[in-house]
């Protein structure tokens, strides 16, 4: 099986291309509702601004996506204060970067093997529409079996789920990862609001779940999986990532 594995790795490694400018797909929910609690949703706000211009300012291209298309909702929440950021601050005053997450391309029209990595922003919204999206997840696990970096913050590692090798076991069994826990959801009340728990679902899947407390920056790298805790960790995150694709 170890053997028919790194076959399909070699084949697959011939089946994107390498790119000048590294070209880093970012991937948005579409969803902006909680369900029945009435709750507005989307992308946490600083978990887009913050990879945008860390990758871009390196001079890499990102491509804004997400299952829909066309406009992809922002957290309301996350564009007040205290949780905006000078990245937020500034995505607001950039015409460019607001006409992207207003015109963000369908996901599944978008060839990803012309992509060097990916990116996926936090937000309850994903765990509607990106956590069970059939293209995401074999996006990933390709991304993953060529060794391209997968970077993803707060909720977004409960999209790894469902996630398996082309030998059938989870992507995550063996893995050191974070995302964010338990704790942060039960703290602002919306664990209840919750379709399922991200860090019980991944410790299932045999992940080696590591946290820190509550909203502090925590960045877990292992192999091509690169994962961020909270929304603190996004720009560290983005910045690990910006360093790996110079290499």
């Amino acid at each position: 099986m170890e053997n028919s594995l790194k076959t399909v790795v070699a084949a697959q490694n011939t089946s994107y291309k390498v790119n000048k400018q590294k070209r880093v797909i970012l991937v948005m929910s579409s969803h902006d509702d909680m369900g029945i609690s009435g709750k507005q949703t989307g992308t946490w706000f600083t978990e887009l601004a913050a990879p945008y211009y860390i990758l871009t300012e390196a001079g890499y291209e990102v491509v804004l996506a997400s299952p829909d298309g066309g406009e992809a909702p922002i957290d309301l929440l996350s564009m007040k204060v205290p949780f905006t950021t000078l990245y937020t601050d500034k995505f607001l005053k950039d015409p460019v970067a607001l006409f992207a997450a207003k015109t963000t391309r369908k996901l599944r029209n978008i060839d990803y093997n012309t992509f060097d990595a990916v990116f996926v922003p936090g937000g309850y919204g994903l765990l509607t529409d990106l956590a069970s999206d059939q293209y995401l997840i074999k996006l990933i696990r390709d991304f993953y079996e060529t060794g391209r970096p997968i970077a993803m913050v707060c909720h977004a590692p409960a999209i790894l789920r469902d996630v398996k090798l082309t030998n059938g076991k989870y992507l995550v069994e063996g893995l050191n990862l974070t995302g964010f826990k338990d704790a942060e959801d039960a703290e602002i009340e919306l664990d209840r609001h919750l379709l399922f728990s991200l860090e019980q679902e991944l410790k299932r899947r045999g992940a080696n779940y590591k946290s820190v407390e509550n909203w502090a920056p925590n960045v877990v790298v292992d192999g091509a999986l690169m994962t961020g805790q909270s929304p603190a960790s996004a720009a560290p995150l983005a910045e690990a990532l910006r360093d790996v694709l110079k290499k």
